[in-house]
């Protein structure tokens, strides 16, 4: 135990956790003595896996210890190896040839990464050989790219601006393992893909029971746009446009600055933006919703006091947030991760509102091709009419996609038919895992139970 009492558990290649360390399972250290050399012992750690990654060689080139680092899914851009990657560009900024890392300077980089470093470089991250998966994506991505047919919406002005060639992919595990394809550095508005979200925000801050006092649960069977109520004379759920500015009204008080932070936050601070033109354009051509808000208004779908017009106007604002495809796949990667940020580890949404979110994107994210979707891909997913498609593999990680084409129901045409090749080639089906099914790959890290088994 340490000085406190508590015990220690150190397990080899495992996240800091709970009231010690974690790693290697099985491995845990009931240490009496508090003046434990736990200096030393995690010199032995930096010093063991320093050449693990050289294989024994007393020095490589910084630059090849950067390209096994990304091998594993990591990114130099990190917030996690800030610390890491600042120590490196000084020791290169003070050299004036080639910078060599040897035990010493690696052991002054790794510092407080080195539970994170070592579960890297020991393939204990939920995809282990993730160049073999990186290469498949690509593949996918490739394939998908020859899709041709669909329309760039026009409805709204701005988004028709937008080149029907745009096709960008990107994803990033619950580990915080990320890999790009494409167009995924532009900027482009989550339109419906907000919707999600905002549900998700609103659950966590007021609760489950009294948002849907306001919104129902239930597929409407119907268009996204419908001026049509449950039998309650509630919305039919927040993936639909009355469902979502209902749902508007109910944030409405805690302000758009509010809402960006939280978007903020689950993107683990990549970039979120806002256009100002496209909300203009949604102010402009948005008759069907002023529809929608003056029908929620007749029936009093609405809390008491709110004001209709503040909401649609919170409603187009929200549309109008932008993100890329990188800062997007982070967004998912946290509902994929239970509302925590796998690249800051910072708890943003409690795991009731994402277990809510992934329920209703289940059943009604992708307009009226959700029941097709639910079949065919079985993940949750919500689509917009800018051609993303926020795709999130449960426990795994959070995909987006972004393509303008889209067909008759408002979904991206490449969006998709990656989605589904996807999930033709991995098992991530929700129903994938069942006993005596088809096999497909698997790129995810045994489980325990696997590991028991075979051992």
């Amino acid at each position: 135990m340490d000085i406190t009492g508590r015990w220690w558990h150190l397990n080899w290649g495992g996240q800091a956790r709970g009231n010690g360390w974690s790693g290697k399972r099985g491995m845990v250290f009931k240490t009496p003595n508090p003046w434990f050399p736990w200096n030393r012992l995690i010199s032995g750690m930096e010093d063991l896996l320093f050449y693990t990654i050289t294989e024994g060689k007393e020095m490589i080139p910084v630059s090849q210890f950067i390209s096994a680092l990304r091998s594993t899914g990591l990114l130099t851009s990190d917030p996690r190896l800030s610390d890491c990657m600042r120590q490196l560009r000084q020791s290169m900024q003070d050299s004036a040839g080639t910078v060599m890392m040897d035990p010493k300077l690696f052991r002054k980089c790794v510092g407080a990464n080195i539970l994170l470093l070592t579960q890297a470089f020991r393939r204990k991250f939920i995809i282990p050989d993730f160049e073999a998966f990186a290469s498949n994506i690509n593949q996918l991505y490739y394939s998908t790219q020859r899709q041709v047919g669909g329309h760039v919406a026009d409805y709204i002005p701005q988004l028709a601006k937008f080149s029907p060639d745009l096709w960008g992919v990107s994803l990033c595990t619950v580990d915080g393992q990320r890999h790009s394809a494409g167009d995924t550095k532009v900027p482009f508005c989550l339109q419906s893909c907000v919707k999600p979200l905002e549900y998700a925000i609103a659950v966590h801050e007021i609760g489950t029971e009294h948002v849907h006092r306001y919104v129902g649960k239930e597929p409407s069977g119907l268009k996204f746009n419908q001026l049509s109520l449950d039998e309650e004379d509630k919305p039919h759920n927040p993936m639909v446009n009355a469902g979502a500015i209902v749902i508007s009204s109910l944030l409405k008080v805690r302000g758009f600055l509010g809402v960006m932070e939280y978007l903020k936050k689950m993107s683990g601070t990549e970039y979120v933006g806002f256009s100002n033109a496209t909300f203009q354009s949604e102010k402009e051509t948005g008759d069907r919703n002023f529809a929608i808000g003056y029908y929620l208004k007749e029936k009093k779908c609405f809390p008491k006091n709110a004001d209709m017009i503040a909401a649609l106007d919170f409603y187009f604002q929200l549309c109008s947030i932008e993100v890329t495809c990188e800062s997007g796949s982070v967004m998912a990667a946290t509902l994929a991760n239970g509302g925590i940020c796998p690249i800051t580890g910072e708890q943003v949404l409690s795991a009731e509102a994402v277990r809510n979110t992934l329920s209703l994107m289940h059943s009604c994210g992708m307009y009226d091709f959700s029941g097709q979707f639910a079949f065919h891909v079985g993940l949750p997913a919500k689509s917009g009419v800018s051609g993303a498609v926020l795709l999130v593999v449960p426990n795994v990680m959070g995909i987006m996609c972004w393509s303008p084409p889209l067909d008759r129901v408002g979904n991206s045409v490449r969006g998709i038919h990656f989605c589904q090749e996807l999930v033709s080639l991995f098992n991530f089906h929700n129903y994938d895992n069942l006993r005596h099914f088809a096999r497909k790959l698997d790129p995810r890290r045994q489980s325990l139970d696997d590991r028991v088994s075979k051992g």
